[in-house]
């Protein structure tokens, strides 16, 4: 991880962009705007998912009057999403937003664009030019060949350049393709030209789980060199699978603390007693229904389950029809296989409640001498060799003999 890129700072509402703070979470609600409480209530799944920031669309005049209405009840601060109408722009900060963005790819006119940077300006609102390799102004597009990474962040600076016109900075910049190398490349190139925060995203990345991995390649990539402030996972999806997802490439990336549970599981082996599969995914399922924020780790195999995954706050190994319940490495109960889903739940809420020095003192004594008895056995068992590695190794050395 590089040393975070030196910004700028904003406020969008009450969450700081850029500068020192920590970097948000954004997404997009998917009803129509004008559905007052069906697009408040995806507001609040989205803040319960960890987002930080929700963007609504407002194309149309009905639009503008339900943010009136969505703005004051809202859990997370809003920005209204302008495309083509300047003047709904206007009828948004009227209905009292957070934040504009702005396309300056079909929003054109010099004297439109300094309007609403004018409004802006007056009413303390920051906007972001939101670049998009799908909707670049042509003219732009043809000078530089093309949805190029120059040409993505000359569409910016015109903007830019509009907007200091009329003594307006309070701007944060998106630079969005679908193409993830040229989304890096964009990116890197705006953050050598502007001092602005950078809101990250691969555009139209799809469904999951390509989806996913695009917009992980592109935004983790970013994040890693320092670059980026906020960010969007734009899938074809639930937009509580794009919090979810940004949220846990912040924690992973050891850039926001852990809001929610992070399950680590083996990919499984010889030695694996269960259905790591199943079991990790009904673990995932109960863990994340209560929002604990814990490493949770699912091992198949109790000879090595416990040291590998000692870093983990809890995990459980599976042994011969019994759960090993160990915390930070150290097993602490030993339970029968059917309960060994419930028994880390039980275990997660404890340690949340009470803390992993009292869940280590209220181990059971004989916790750890039955589950090292338990190893020794399955170790006789099936041997140390259970994936016959050093026969095969020892074929290969035979077969490259000159």
């Amino acid at each position: 991880m590089q040393p975070r890129r030196v910004t700028r700072q904003l406020h969008v509402g009450s969450v700081a962009v850029g500068g020192d703070a920590p970097i948000s979470v954004q997404s997009m609600t998917t009803t129509k705007t004008a559905d007052v409480d069906g697009t408040l209530a995806q507001i609040y799944a989205l803040a319960g998912a960890g987002c930080d920031i929700v963007r609504c669309t407002c194309n149309e005049e009905e639009a503008a009057e339900g943010l009136a209405q969505i703005v004051p009840r809202s859990p997370v601060p809003i920005v209204a999403d302008i495309h083509f109408q300047y003047k709904l722009a206007l009828a948004a900060i009227e209905a009292g937003v957070q934040a504009l963005r702005l396309n300056p790819g079909n929003i054109r006119k010099a004297d439109h664009i300094k309007t609403v940077a004018r409004e802006a300006r007056d009413r303390g609102l920051p906007i972001r030019i939101g670049v998009n390799a799908g909707s670049l102004d042509p003219d732009i597009a043809e000078r530089h060949g093309g949805a190029t990474p120059e040409a993505l962040v000359a569409s910016a600076v015109r903007e830019l350049d509009y907007f200091r016109e009329v003594d307006f900075d309070d701007v944060k910049i998106s630079v969005k393709a679908s193409n993830v190398t040229t989304m890096i490349d964009a990116y890197r190139l705006l953050a050598e030209t502007v001092d602005y925060p950078l809101h990250l995203g691969v555009t139209e990345a799809g469904p999951p789980p390509a989806g996913i991995v695009k917009s992980t390649a592109g935004i983790g990539t970013l994040l890693a060199e320092g670059i980026g402030d906020t960010i969007r996972y734009s899938l074809t999806a639930d937009p509580v699978e794009e919090a979810q997802a940004g949220r846990t490439l912040l924690e992973s990336l050891g850039l926001r603390e852990r809001k929610g549970v992070d399950l680590i599981a083996c990919p499984s082996c010889g030695r694996a007693e269960i259905d790591v599969i199943a079991v990790a995914n009904a673990a995932q399922h109960a863990l994340q229904a209560r929002n604990l924020p814990l490493q949770v780790a699912v091992m198949g195999c109790v000879v090595n389950g416990p040291g590998e995954a000692r870093g983990a706050d809890l995990g459980i190994a599976a042994g011969r029809g019994k759960g090993h319940l160990f915390v930070r490495g150290t097993v602490v109960r030993v339970v029968p296989e059917a309960e060994m889903v419930s028994a880390l739940v039980d275990e997660a809420e404890k340690i949340v409640e009470e803390g992993i020095e009292a869940r280590l003192a209220a181990a059971d004594v004989n916790a750890e001498a039955i589950a090292a008895a338990e190893r020794e056995q399955l170790v006789e068992l099936r041997g140390t060799n259970v994936n016959h590695s050093d026969e095969r190794i020892e074929r290969i050395r035979e077969i490259a003999q000159p």
